[in-house]
């Protein structure tokens, strides 16, 4: 079976490289690829090396969301339910909280959960080719808060219940995106701006992610469906 993610290190390991690796089911964030995220996370935040990671999902697909069998699957399954949302819980408060920069490399559709983790981070450098929408709309509910704290409360009530596309142009234009490079050029860009991060000390960019964190209302308690 392969890796559900490729993890690797650069610049002596002050930066972390994180790719999602299921493009079969369009990297659907399964308990399992959820489950392998946090871990990275963790360990990566214990490392006294690192200074910033980078998620990605490649030139042309990010991610197509939450695995959607699994929420079928709980639908008849208490114990998995309550695994499945124990592992959402987990892993929205890793990638939100992580205590160091988070650089999201978005290529491709971003769809729901895929949507939301791109929101999570803390920058974004997207491709021509990205999209994003929030089709899950109709039949649960979005992770709204860390989308109003970036693009306002007026743009992120029409993306939550509109659930229209928006493509990078006009991400950009909405304070989603910081920057639109050529998918080929993504994630060398999204390194430029990771070395760009990194030249500061480990200590001082812990600082400053905790004033984000305090200054956006994050809070550890907060599960999934809070947000």
């Amino acid at each position: 079976m392969a890796e559900l993610l490729t993890l690797e290190t650069l610049d002596d390991g002050a930066i972390g490289v994180c790719t999602l690796n299921r493009p079969e089911k369009r990297n659907a964030l399964s308990i399992a690829l959820r489950d392998e995220l946090s871990d990275a996370l963790d360990h990566w935040s214990r490392d006294p090396a690192m200074k910033v990671v980078i998620l990605t999902g490649g030139p042309d697909l990010f991610s197509a969301g939450f695995d959607l069998r699994e929420f079928d699957t709980a639908f008849a399954d208490e114990m998995f339910a309550a695994r499945l949302w124990a592992s959402s819980d987990r892993y929205h408060h890793r990638v939100l909280s992580f205590p160091l920069p988070v650089v999201a490399a978005v290529g491709g559709v971003a769809l729901a959960g895929g949507f939301d983790l791109a929101v999570l981070c803390d920058i974004r450098i997207i491709a021509t080719n990205a999209t994003f929408a929030h089709p899950e709309r109709t039949f649960a509910e979005v992770v709204y808060g860390p989308l109003r704290e970036l693009v306002g409360g007026g743009a992120a009530r029409d993306l939550m219940l509109t659930g229209r596309t928006i493509d990078a142009t006009e991400a950009v234009r909405l304070g989603l995106a910081s920057e639109v490079v050529e998918p080929g050029e993504l994630l060398d860009r999204a390194i430029e701006t990771a070395r760009q991060i990194a030249a500061a000390p480990r200590e001082i960019l812990i600082k400053n992610k905790a004033k984000i964190l305090r200054f956006a209302g994050v809070s550890a308690e907060q599960a999934t469906l809070d947000l």
